[in-house]
């Protein structure tokens, strides 16, 4: 029902601006989740569970490996939302400590024949003590899912000054994640991505774990995929040696080395989907290969199908997140990725642990990736 309403609805959504668009679904959505039963019939029409699936990565108990991408919950408030339809797990943010308004607007494209999107959002968030407040009142009526928050720095901050927004971050949001995502890496804060040197991220993660709770939540740390492979290794180790328990790999690419639309390739910002699979698996083979199997890797880029984030597993994810996919194939494809995965795993014979990083050994089961 929900699959055929947004297939329905899809065209006209399109025909809007994609924040427009986002909003025009976002609230509807939130709205169904709070009618009685709301909640009951989402999981029973969107969810998909196997025990299959069940692993622990990072020292979480993960029901399943789909999760939500951060950028897609930029309020706090979609959290309850997209846990409720189908994900796994959810990354929240990013949120930086003051509230931020983002770049000018128009600051987000799609191009639906390449599943390309381009965004230039630039932070816009309420910041830490809204999303704060947000969280708290979710877990008053009972959180149910695993988050992650995602966390930046604000665009008027200096880097030389970058540490301060990143702890103030930290220490406001750790009570309410399961894990912690640093984000060094968005294309669309001026500087950022200098932050992505192996001295920073000694010291950003010495800080933060000095300033973790007991059993405080793991720290993750998301990388760009236009870091060239010989300064990604050193990253890699630093990011081991500094105590945090994984990766994301990856955010969005500057990169317009693809065949993607003539338009994409001038339009400035992060460009994520289709395009950035092959790259994002490329680094996530190097990370599985250089960090070892303990080390946890989620990966994310170019997951639009079942097989394809079932490739993504191959290379070495433990688990997968989707942004682009869902708004281009809309909000089956969870379950959909989800039921593809235990086809396969069943056929296998195995869990989910089993396959990850294991290309050759189950290479039959990607007879092709569309």
């Amino acid at each position: 029902m929900i699959g055929l309403a947004y297939k329905a609805l899809k065209p006209l959504l399109f025909s809007l601006d994609p924040e427009t668009a986002h909003e025009v679904v976002t609230g509807p959505a939130r709205a169904m989740l709070a009618m009685p039963g709301g909640e009951f019939f989402l999981r029973g029409s969107l969810a998909f569970g196997s025990r299959r699936f069940r692993s622990t990565v990072a020292g979480i108990d993960f029901p399943g490996p789909v999760g939500m991408a951060a950028g897609f919950d930029k309020t706090a408030e979609l959290y309850p939302f997209l846990s409720a339809a189908g994900f796994h797990f959810v990354e929240s943010g990013t949120f930086t400590p003051l509230p931020q308004d983002g770049n000018p607007k128009p600051r987000l494209f799609r191009y639906p024949g390449s599943g390309t999107l381009i965004n230039r959002m630039g932070f816009n968030n309420p910041g830490i003590e809204r999303a704060k407040s947000e969280f708290a009142a979710q877990d008053r009526r009972r959180r149910k899912g695993i988050r992650g928050i995602n966390i930046g720095k604000n665009k008027i901050t200096p880097n030389d000054a970058a540490l301060s927004d990143y702890s103030k971050a930290f220490t406001a949001l750790q009570t309410f994640a399961d894990y912690i995502a640093i984000n060094i890496s968005s294309p669309n804060t001026p500087g950022l991505r200098e932050l992505q040197t192996v001295g920073f991220l000694r010291e950003l993660l010495q800080e933060l774990i000095r300033l973790r709770s007991a059993n405080g939540p793991p720290i993750f740390v998301k990388f760009a995929p236009d870091i060239e492979s010989t300064d990604f290794v050193p990253l890699l180790e630093a990011a081991l040696k500094g105590g945090a328990a994984g990766v994301i790999l990856t955010n969005t690419t500057i990169s317009r080395d693809f065949a993607i639309e003539a338009e994409a390739t001038t339009m400035e910002g992060g460009l994520s989907g289709r395009p950035l699979f092959d790259k994002s698996n490329e680094m996530i083979r190097l990370a599985r290969q250089a960090a070892g199997s303990d080390f946890a890797i989620i990966g994310v880029g170019g997951i639009d199908s079942g097989p394809r984030a079932l490739a993504k597993i191959l290379a070495g994810a433990n688990l997968i997140q989707i942004y682009s996919g869902y708004i281009f194939q809309g909000p089956m494809l969870p379950s959909t990725i989800a039921r593809f995965l235990d086809s396969a795993l069943k056929k296998a014979d195995c869990n989910l642990s089993d396959m990850v990083g294991q290309e050759a050994r189950f290479r039959a089961l990607l007879k092709s990736i569309p």
